[in-house]
């Protein structure tokens, strides 16, 4: 266990008695597609070219300097100095309706939230997006005041590659890691956390993550 990771401070938490779950966001909890943003705009082979994750400098690079808070403006001026002014057009337009890549709370995870506070669990989160888009799309996503606080990426200008975001994450919310769950579908960032103290848990579905959860002792 690296030294450098370790967030050493095991106290009781006084502001989660029942202990914490920390939730990854998208993760395991929010609906989230990029393709929606552009479906019927524009055709199959087009979305499929801006939306290719092999393309080292692609969508998602320029997604990812948004949520560390570079501007919208300079992220689309760097990807279009690699993919000419046409298809940076293209993620133009999926910047500008990226509301509608967000569908919601994935099914089961709206009751699941409710579960966990039912058996004495504080609900955290950790955000890898802008405020300006929680906000645009709050009526969707009006299931995660479940959670008491999140901390987001673009404000902090830190993401989930980065162990200071977790460690920002137990301070801020003044909570330990000894007694925090941490969830993710990314098994590289749950060994973060892992790494960090806290108990890591990589789900996929909210049905694998509740069986995952009683295995712990968790009524849910």
């Amino acid at each position: 266990m690296s030294g450098e990771d370790l967030y050493s401070d095991d106290r009781p938490d006084t502001v989660a008695p029942g202990g914490s779950i920390l939730f990854a966001l998208p993760g395991t909890l929010v609906d989230w597609d990029p393709r929606r943003a552009l479906v019927g705009q524009y055709p199959d082979g087009v979305v499929d070219m801006v939306l290719d994750p092999n393309d080292p400098w692609g969508f998602a690079c320029v997604s990812r300097q948004i949520n560390l808070g570079v501007d919208p403006q300079r992220a689309l001026a760097d990807y279009e100095t690699t993919h000419g002014p046409a298809v940076a057009w293209v993620v133009r337009v999926c910047l500008e309706n990226y509301t509608l890549a967000v569908k919601g709370l994935l099914p089961g995870a709206s009751d699941l939230l409710e579960d966990l506070q039912r058996a004495g669990l504080t609900l955290w989160g950790l955000a890898a997006t802008t405020r300006q888009l929680t906000e645009s799309a709050s009526k969707v996503l009006s299931p995660l005041s479940a959670l008491k606080d999140i901390l987001i990426s673009s404000e902090e200008h830190l993401d989930l590659s980065d162990p200071l975001f977790y460690r920002l994450a137990l301070r801020r919310f003044a909570i330990s890691p000894g007694h925090t769950i941490f969830v993710d579908t990314d098994s590289e960032h749950v060994a973060i956390a892992d790494r960090l103290g806290m108990e890591g848990i990589v789900a996929h579905d909210i049905r694998g993550l509740r069986q995952l959860l009683r295995q712990r002792g968790i009524a849910c």
